[in-house]
């Protein structure tokens, strides 16, 4: 029998562990042909999140698991737990929060067994603000014209993902991450399918407009070199515009006897050139910073137990490190 793992993370998700509870009955009711687990991981919660965890794989230990991460490092270094901890043949991501239907993972489990290696959701629609669906449909449309990685629009992380799959996310160890492109850029057979995204019916999101604006600059900055690209180009056509305007000042001043602009004139262009060189060190510095958090190879998490067990963590992560 095959056996598939539900990865959980969840930051501060005390009101919806019931509902966790409820609906991964429910999976396990739908789909009695696999053997089930539910891994759990709390990203540094600070209400009863790793409490309520903690009863669920107490009562029932053979299907719920949970990772404690010694603090919050966000969803995307939480998910990077999953993968080294899910023991699965295959992986399925939700959200805590039970906004991804579970009424899709017989559609998931159905290509998956077809062969198809990554079965990711795309959103047919959700209860958003029109405002923040079109910044995604922006942000998508963006990033897909800035690399040649083909990059799915209106999809997440609610995917199903094979063992072959996970294997090759967990040796990719970086710490800024950005999971929706090594999807993409991993590669393996993939296959998409539509859901509806249902209503939060418990607590509030954790995404900040900050948080989510990092999200996509990491984005960005992971898969393209474009904005340096952009960089250059524009201080290319700058220096080249800055130096025709010399020659024409100097050629109407010799052959008319004009002075030369004044203040004004001065001003626009000093304002304009000191722009352009800080949005180019801008843009550079957003890759240092990302070359400067990779070098020092620090490990990607720290955790404070699997299943409750220290020494079962700290063996489990130097085996990974040691792997990757």
């Amino acid at each position: 029998m095959k056996k598939i793992t539900i990865l959980l993370p969840a930051y501060n998700e005390e009101a919806s562990i019931a509902l966790i509870e409820q609906n991964m009955a429910q999976v396990m009711r739908d789909n009695p042909g696999y053997d089930w687990e539910f891994l759990l991981v709390n990203d540094g919660s600070t209400d009863r999140t790793l409490q309520q965890m903690i009863r669920l794989h107490r009562d029932d230990p053979a299907h719920y698991s949970y990772v404690d991460l010694s603090r919050n490092y966000g969803k995307e270094i939480a998910m990077m737990a999953g993968f080294d901890y899910a023991t699965g043949d295959a992986l399925i991501i939700m959200d805590a929060d039970m906004q991804h239907p579970i009424d899709v993972i017989p559609e998931m489990l159905r290509y998956w067994q077809e062969g198809y290696d990554d079965v990711y959701a795309q959103r047919q629609g959700s209860n958003e603000s029109w405002l923040k669906r079109k910044t995604s449909q922006w942000y998508y449309r963006l990033l897909q014209s800035l690399t040649n990685i083909p990059i799915q629009q209106d999809t997440g992380d609610f995917r199903l993902l094979d063992r072959s799959c996970i294997e090759a996310l967990k040796r990719m160890r970086e710490v800024e991450r950005n999971t929706k492109g090594m999807y993409s850029w991993i590669g393996f057979r993939k296959k998409g399918i539509f859901y509806r995204q249902r209503e939060r019916r418990q607590g509030t999101s954790k995404w900040s407009l900050m948080s989510l604006v990092n999200l996509a600059l990491n984005g960005i900055t992971s898969y393209t070199t474009a904005p340096l690209r952009l960089a250059s180009i524009l201080g290319l056509l700058v220096s080249a515009a800055a130096f025709i305007y010399l020659i024409y000042i100097i050629v109407v001043t010799n052959l008319y006897g004009e002075p030369v602009q004044g203040y004004p004139t001065i001003m626009v262009t000093l304002l304009f050139l000191g722009g352009v060189q800080l949005l180019s060190l801008g843009i550079v510095g957003e890759y240092l910073g990302r070359v400067f958090n990779e070098v020092k190879r620090r490990p990607g998490y720290f955790i404070n137990s699997y299943n409750g067990n220290r020494n079962d963590a700290s063996s489990h992560a130097q085996a990974t490190e040691a792997e990757s």
